[in-house]
């Protein structure tokens, strides 16, 4: 897709929002049905959730979702998260299209945006400012400009309407999941909801996602793995925060880099977020590639984002800690007992499926404690193939299904993005050793 072709005007009212997931659900029924009565053409039965899961319908819903913006494009974001691993091979690009970058605002949305900001004159602050964004995401896009000092920046620019429609989005969103059957009927999922219309409003507030960027800033001034942009005081607005521009290259790249640099860049990257979970008490949750730049010159790690820094409360740590020394005791059942605690198993799931999970967990405490010179190798994917395949029945299960409290669905995210971001970019980590440092 050319530059001239993501160029979208956001919708901003309730109504034209609303119409646009219609249109999601218009063509994914129109798709379901073709698809459905091809398969039942050649004798076969298929269910709800393989038709709703075919390329053509994820492709109409990505391409949908990247138009509207907003809290529908993040959930949908939060749902794809590096699906490779559980979907089929030929979905694989189309949710990474989804992940990497929205639509543009046209240039005269994007004008109105700044003037309501900064006036209009607002182009007076700049020698420079590059009406083309340089990244675009859910809640907003990115610009490169050069202020008037001479100091270069980046200006995040939140969509319009953005904040006021992030309430209808997750209840429409949150309906068409329950109609399509991908949820089991009996799951309350009510609690989940009303954290992440809490979060993402949080996320929309520049101004909160300033001063965590001040916050990690100040915790990691000494260390000198990572790069932490400051935010333009003075020009910061609660829907407008200009930035340090830093240079860098999209992490993607460090799969091409050497062995070693690869595990410095993945192993740094990890660390932080064991202490952000055990030492810093806020954890930045979104595990996203295009939130991290690697510098090659200096093998540093910048960090971009900020607007999901979540305080990590202290039953959660608690809990983490238990699962942490579970791991590390090698024992199979603390890690089950553990993980019920958490609510990531039920005890329904346990009593069907103890045996099944008793496997799968010997074979992570393994991979993890038994790894040959202390390095656990991402690149094998052995126990990730030896896990899902004991997984498919107890996941198609729904009706056992349990939910963790709301937090740590978004601190597990992050956990679990890392994991499978160490797979792709085939890293080789000690990860006991530092597991230890935290027990």
């Amino acid at each position: 897709m050319s530059d001239r072709d993501r160029y979208r005007p956001v919708p901003q009212g309730r109504l034209s929002r609303l119409a646009a997931l219609g249109q999601i659900a218009g063509g994914v029924a129109s798709g379901m049905v073709a698809e459905g009565l091809s398969r039942l053409a050649k004798g076969e039965r298929p269910h709800l959730r393989d038709l709703l899961l075919t390329p053509s319908n994820a492709l109409k819903a990505a391409e949908q979702l990247s138009r509207m913006r907003g809290a529908a494009m993040k959930l949908g974001q939060m749902i794809s998260l590096e699906p490779g691993e559980f979907l089929p091979p030929e979905l694989q690009s189309i949710f990474a299209q989804l992940r990497s970058s929205a639509h543009f605002m046209p240039p005269s949305q994007l004008s109105a945006s700044l003037s309501s900001a900064w006036g209009p004159d607002w182009r007076r602050h700049f020698n420079q400012f590059e009406t083309t964004p340089i990244a675009a995401a859910s809640i907003g896009q990115v610009h490169r400009g050069v202020l008037s000092s001479g100091r270069p920046v980046a200006v995040k620019v939140q969509y319009p309407g953005v904040l006021q429609s992030i309430d209808s989005d997750i209840d429409n969103v949150a309906t068409f999941l329950r109609l399509s059957g991908l949820l089991p009927a009996g799951l309350d999922i009510a609690p989940h909801l009303a954290e992440a219309k809490r979060q993402l409003r949080e996320e929309a507030d520049y101004l909160r996602e300033a001063e965590e960027m001040r916050r990690f800033g100040r915790l990691l001034a000494d260390d000198d793995r990572f790069v932490v942009p400051a935010p333009v005081e003075e020009l910061l607005r609660p829907t407008v925060l200009p930035m340090d521009f830093i240079e860098g290259a999209p992490l993607e790249t460090l799969a091409h880099a050497p062995q070693t640099q690869r595990d410095a860049a993945m192993q740094a990257i990890s660390e932080l977020a064991l202490r952000e979970l055990f030492v810093f008490g806020h954890m930045q949750t979104d595990p996203n590639f295009a939130n991290y730049l690697w510098r090659p010159k200096d093998g540093r790690v910048a960090l971009l984002d900020f607007g999901a820094v979540r305080p990590v409360s202290p039953e959660s740590a608690r809990d983490y800690h238990l699962l942490l020394q579970a791991t590390l005791g090698d024992s199979v059942t603390a890690v089950r007992h553990a993980l019920m605690e958490m609510r990531y198993l039920s005890r329904a799931q346990t009593e069907r499926y103890g045996r099944t999970l008793d496997e799968m967990t010997r074979v992570v405490l393994d991979h993890v404690l038994k790894a040959p010179e202390g390095l656990v190798d991402f690149s094998d994917r052995g126990p990730l193939v030896e896990i899902r395949e004991r997984a498919v029945p107890i996941f198609a299960d729904r009706a056992l299904w349990a939910l963790p409290a709301p937090d740590k669905m978004f601190l597990q995210r992050k956990i679990t993005g890392l994991a499978l971001l160490s797979m792709k970019l085939r890293v080789r980590m000690p990860l006991s050793a530092m597991l230890r440092d935290y027990a």
